[in-house]
């Protein structure tokens, strides 16, 4: 897992193969993007865009991906990711490829990683998350979650560089 601010993922050069979900996130990104999905580079790199009410916890349930890398982005509110290792949790549901997604029963520890306006978490498949907690209150969300096909992440020579 990885937690910065756009404008410093932007200039941090160690973060070039996320460079097309950073560029995303800073030309589209405002309060005027309306949810839905958009396309950035087809099936590889694409953006989910949604505006719900944080939970508290206990009303999610902690979840992995195994083909997508997530880049979490907050346009407005306030949230907290909750992260831990996916290796010792319990499924709650199997893996549903279609979606790439699997649950888990929830954690014994965590690391509740806040968002503000302009933070972004990036998390790989080994970084179960329960995203859209309450930080501590409430908050209407604003979030661009872009989808980074795990390839392109750890093998560069598939990166259109």
């Amino acid at each position: 897992m990885i937690r910065s601010t756009l404008l410093n993922a932007l200039r941090n050069p160690t973060l070039d193969l996320f460079r097309p979900a950073l560029e995303f996130l800073r030309d589209r990104a405002t309060p005027e993007l309306a949810p839905g999905r958009y396309e950035i580079e087809g099936t590889d790199v694409f953006a989910l865009v949604s505006q719900l009410q944080s939970r508290a916890p206990a009303e999610g349930r902690f979840e992995a991906h195994r083909r997508y890398v997530d880049v979490q982005y907050l346009v407005s509110g306030a949230e907290e990711i909750l992260v831990t290792d996916v290796t010792p949790l319990t499924s709650h549901s199997a893996y549903d490829p279609g979606r790439d997604i699997e649950f888990f029963e929830s954690a014994n520890q965590w690391e509740a990683v806040p968002l503000r306006p302009g933070d972004l978490a990036i998390l790989y498949p080994e970084d179960a998350h329960l995203p859209n907690c309450h930080s501590p209150t409430p908050s209407q969300l604003h979030k661009v979650v872009v989808k980074i096909a795990l390839q392109l992440v750890r093998d560069p020579a598939q990166s259109r560089g």
